[in-house]
């Protein structure tokens, strides 16, 4: 899927972003970054651009949220994230193999998008959930007992799910 370039980005979501917030205070901030990259399934420049111009506040406000939690994305993003732990816990019950399978399968490293915009990989310190270890997170869906085959079986159920996946 190819994202549009920021020049041909319809902004007439932003628009009703900063409308639902009027009048827009700076305690609008993170609400209204989570709407336009709920819109846009990231922050694109000209949204952050044009959310600064509406709103009234420096445009380095926006970005200095968006680049503080890790929940905003400056770059298009998958339609599934995965997170694979690799905590302690997770580490010794080979994590590393789980995430090696996975490189390989999505060919991508940590921090990048396959080409289909159908997946990100992230790794994360800890998901909490050390009893499943090794676990791996896809959207709100934890994974847990893995082995790198699993992981990859895993994986290629919600790519062969045509978007039915409500993960």
């Amino acid at each position: 899927m190819k994202m549009p370039s920021d020049s041909s980005l319809d902004l007439t979501a932003v628009a009703e972003v900063v409308a639902a917030h009027t009048p827009f205070r700076e305690a609008d901030i993170i609400s209204a970054l989570q709407d336009v990259q709920d819109r846009y399934g990231y922050l694109p420049r000209a949204a952050m651009d044009e959310l600064a111009r509406l709103s009234g506040l420096p445009v380095a406000k926006f970005y200095g949220v968006a680049t503080f939690y890790a929940q905003f994305y400056l770059e298009p993003h998958g339609k599934h994230t995965v997170r694979v732990c690799r905590g302690t816990a997770c580490h010794v019950r080979n994590a590393p193999k789980v995430m090696d399978a996975v490189v390989r399968h999505l060919g991508v490293e940590d921090g990048e998008t396959t080409s289909d915009m159908l997946f990100s990989l992230e790794t994360v310190a800890c998901l909490g959930t050390c009893f499943l270890s090794p676990v791996m997170l896809i959207g709100n869906q934890y994974f847990g007992k893995l082995t790198p085959d699993r992981a990859v079986k895993i994986l290629q159920t919600i790519a062969g799910d045509d978007g039915k996946s409500k993960i």
